[in-house]
């Protein structure tokens, strides 16, 4: 049997043959998805998530910005500040895993359509990461809750996120 294999491959491939070991690296959940990160561990999640994954719904914005947020067990932090080592074991979600899988937009995201509260749109995924944590901590927060959302908007759109926000809260009405 292994001569007839053998016999398929080009001539002189079958030396050249040489079974490869299972490469060791760090082991991501993502949006419901198992990865396997060869790389250098100390890559910062932003970048994996960017570069590797072509996941650019997290973006960059500089320190402190929160464009680069996303949920790691269900807690908003900065992916520039995360290695992807750090991450092993852990459920990171970006702004591209809140909705379904078939489409629909999460409530939050839909919130967000309704409300017009999308600007020039870059901090947007920061303000959907950072709501999501915030409402699930807080079901119904105050405008205070909101207003310390670690979020930076040029548009100022920051009344139409608030509203947004609360619509969410809300079940959708405003």
């Amino acid at each position: 049997m292994a001569q007839a294999q053998a016999r398929d491959l080009p001539s002189g491939s079958e030396e050249n043959i040489v079974p490869e070991k299972i490469r060791e690296g760090v082991d991501l959940l993502i949006n419901g998805e198992r990865f396997r990160h060869t790389g250098d561990p100390k890559m910062p999640l932003l970048w994996y998530l960017r570069d590797v994954l072509r996941l650019t719904g997290t973006k960059y914005g500089g320190e402190h910005s929160g464009a680069d947020l996303v949920l790691v067990d269900g807690k908003a932090v900065p992916a520039l500040g995360q290695t992807v080592a750090s991450l092993a074991g852990k459920r990171i979600t970006t702004v591209e895993g809140m909705a379904a899988t078939d489409g629909t937009l999460h409530p939050l995201q839909q919130a967000f359509v309704d409300e017009d509260a999308i600007g020039c749109g870059y901090c947007t995924p920061g303000w959907l990461i950072a709501a999501l944590d915030l409402l699930g901590r807080k079901p119904h927060p105050t405008d205070d809750d909101i207003d310390q959302l670690p979020v930076l908007c040029r548009c100022g759109c920051q009344t139409r996120v608030r509203r947004a926000i609360k619509r969410a809260a809300n079940g959708g009405k405003s």
